[in-house]
């Protein structure tokens, strides 16, 4: 796990190594063990190391036969073995065993093709000396960020976009597109990023830079293809494949030189792969809860049943709305963009705590969008009846919905009901809708932006032929996971220069649950049924049939008490032109008065307005670039107050 960055300046004769030097420093929390860099003619490339493999030996850059390649990694190849042994027979001549340098190997045997058989999480940047060519991509799923920017000719890209900020090479503005975007998504969906001119690479996708000119190409295409029940192996048959396969991929994730652990929580994602881990050595386990009047909502005494079951070395930490409240703006800054997860904080207190114990961190990031785990997957079964309904029929019960009382039971399940699944789900998360939108957004020709449908419309219609639930993944794996799941989950570790992997996001996993029918994903009253049943025998039997909770927050209570000033404080002191407050302050103080997702909407816009304070009002540093990372490994943790207890 690193940070890696560039510049190509195609008119230079040598690249400034100023902007180059900034940028390495300004994602320092990301590397603090070593730093690298290659300079030749137009083009610099940086690089900061987080030793993980190879402690001695894996600094980079990495360097080719000949030298005429050079390549940058952020992540972790997970199959670099056996990419050893097959370059190896073909001739090549690796020096260290760090997995990073498979990479130009990689390229110089089969070009830029080559990264499609790297399996792993990573961004990477591949400069080829001879051809005059700059290639940056990004993993099969989207784990790990890259970010890029153009300065007229010139090509900057980071793992970061305060790396970018210090080159002082930009002055971004915010995105319009990206502000409406983020009030539907509660995050910015790919390529846009909330800086105007900055574009976050996709996942599955590589960019060649060369005489000048960007183009963009995709590698892999990440595809559902369920089979019918009737032709599929057994339940049985598949839930051994699923362990046979996830069992592999935790023993790959498991690979390296420094200690290494795992986050549970009390649902089965995290405690499969903590109980194959167990298989192979001892785990330290890492879970949160939140102190004060709201244990209700804690994980903790069900995680602690876990660990004890599994026998695990478990440490927990408890959080109170004063520490978030605290340290609210240091971990926004951190997440470089607004993502409106309430549990995103709180993953920060988690790997602060998982940061003083080991240096590589295992989670069960993916499984629901693999496997089929989110309650909302169970809507199309419920909604059956209205598929049997002539359109005329449902657009006329959809506007009798709309006239019932807001609130009212039952109106939601006719609203959604009326509306086909292209219409009713973009995602996980759906804050607002356009017209919503329009009562507080202050974008100029906001008729003109592209409305949430652009964002969703192209995997819908790639999945035309699947299953609803399937083209629901599909939708999911595209947008929510990459913008909210993974991004919250990088850059949460990373500010403690914690490398966190996910084992359930691997291309072999991701084989075995593209195929499942979809009785084997949602139904009989429950979700991931394969997975439960390849989990039966493994865990404890009140875990495997435990639903899911998603990640408790209670930000319901914090948002009515304990954070309630500090919020109103917020829509007091920070007006960006782009938002009318006095919406929200209305939303925060007129709780009688019925509001759907209410409290999920304040807090959207609240963490926006800390964002925007930290990085766009004039007095922000990070506008000019300046100033330093939230977080860094060598930080003081224990004068921040956390309550934690190891068991």
């Amino acid at each position: 796990m690193c940070g890696i960055c560039g510049v190509v300046e195609p008119a230079a004769r040598s690249v400034d190594p100023g902007p180059l030097s900034r940028m390495m420093d300004a994602m320092a929390h990301r590397g603090p063990d070593d730093a690298g860099v290659f300079t030749h003619g137009p083009v610099g490339l940086g690089f900061r190391r987080l030793s993980i493999i190879d402690l001695a030996g894996g600094n980079q850059p990495m360097r080719g036969e000949d030298g005429q390649v050079v390549s940058v990694v952020n992540g972790e190849i997970y199959n670099y073995r056996e990419l050893r042994e097959e370059l190896g027979a073909r001739g090549h001549r690796l020096v260290s065993s760090n997995d990073a340098e498979v990479v130009p190997h990689l390229y110089e045997e089969w070009g830029i093709d080559g990264i499609s058989r790297l399996r792993g999480m990573f961004a990477l940047a591949i400069r080829d000396e001879r051809a005059d060519r700059l290639y940056l991509a990004r993993d099969h799923f989207g784990i790990k960020p890259l970010y890029y920017a153009r300065d007229g000719g010139t090509l900057l890209f980071a793992s970061e976009i305060r790396s970018l900020l210090a080159s002082g090479r930009l002055r971004p503005s915010l995105d319009t597109q990206a502000v409406w975007h983020y009030f539907t998504f509660q995050y910015v969906p790919d390529p846009l990023t909330m800086w105007s001119g900055v574009y976050r690479l996709p996942p599955a996708h590589y960019l060649l830079f060369q005489n000048g000119a960007l183009s963009l190409h995709r590698y892999w295409q990440l595809a559902f293809e369920p089979e019918p029940a009737r032709a599929a192996p057994s339940l049985a048959q598949t839930a051994e494949r699923i362990q046979d396969t996830l069992r592999d991929s935790v023993r790959r994730h498991m690979v390296s030189d420094v200690p290494r652990g795992a986050y549970l929580s009390s649902g089965i994602d995290s405690s499969f792969v903590v109980a194959l881990m167990r298989e192979r050595e001892d785990v330290d386990t890492f879970s949160i809860g939140f102190s004060g009047n709201h244990r209700e909502v804690n994980e903790l005494g069900a995680a602690r049943r876990i660990a004890e079951a599994l026998g695990t070395r478990h440490h927990e930490v408890e959080v109170s709305p004063g520490e978030y409240r605290d340290l609210f703006a240091r971990i926004v800054a951190s997440q470089e963009e607004p993502i409106a997860d309430p549990s995103a904080p709180a993953l920060y207190f988690l790997a602060r705590e998982a940061r003083r114990h080991v240096t590589v961190i295992l989670s069960g990031e993916g499984s629901d969008e693999l496997f089929g785990g989110y309650p909302i997957y169970r809507e199309p079964g419920a909604l059956r009846p209205f598929e049997w309904m002539p359109p005329g029929l449902r657009g006329m019960v959809g506007r009798m919905a709309r006239a019932l009382p807001p609130g009212m039971k039952g109106r939601g399940y006719l609203e959604r009901g009326a509306r086909p699944l292209e219409r009713r789900f973009i995602g996980n998360a759906r804050m607002f809708t356009d017209d919503e939108k329009r009562d507080f957004l202050r974008v100029p020709d906001a008729r003109g932006l592209q409305d949430p449908y652009s964002v969703t419309d192209p995997y819908y219609a790639a999945s035309a032929r699947l299953d609803p639930v399937a083209r629901m993944q599909t939708v999911d794996c595209h947008t929510w996971l990459p913008g909210d799941i993974l991004m919250k989950a990088d850059k949460m570790s990373m500010a403690h220069s914690l490398e966190l992997r996910v084992p359930f996001l691997d291309v072999a996993v991701f084989e075995v649950a593209s195929r499942l029918p979809v009785e084997f994903r949602v139904g009989r009253g429950t979700t991931k049924v394969a997975l439960r049943e390849a989990a039966r025998g493994i865990l404890p039997d009140e875990v495997v049939s435990r639903p899911k909770l998603g990640f408790p927050i209670p930000i319901r209570e914090w948002i009515a008490a304990d954070l309630h000033d500090f919020i109103h404080d917020v829509f007091q002191t920070v007006q960006p032109a782009v938002l009318d407050t006095t919406y929200f302050e209305g939303l925060l103080n007129d709780a009688g008065t019925f509001v759907w997702n209410r409290n999920r909407k304040i807090w959207t816009a609240f963490t926006f307005l800390v964002w925007y304070q930290a990085y766009m009002e004039p007095q922000s540093p990070w506008r000019e670039g300046l100033g330093e990372p939230a977080s860094t490994a060598s930080e003081t943790v224990s004068a921040m107050g956390v309550t934690t207890r190891a068991r």
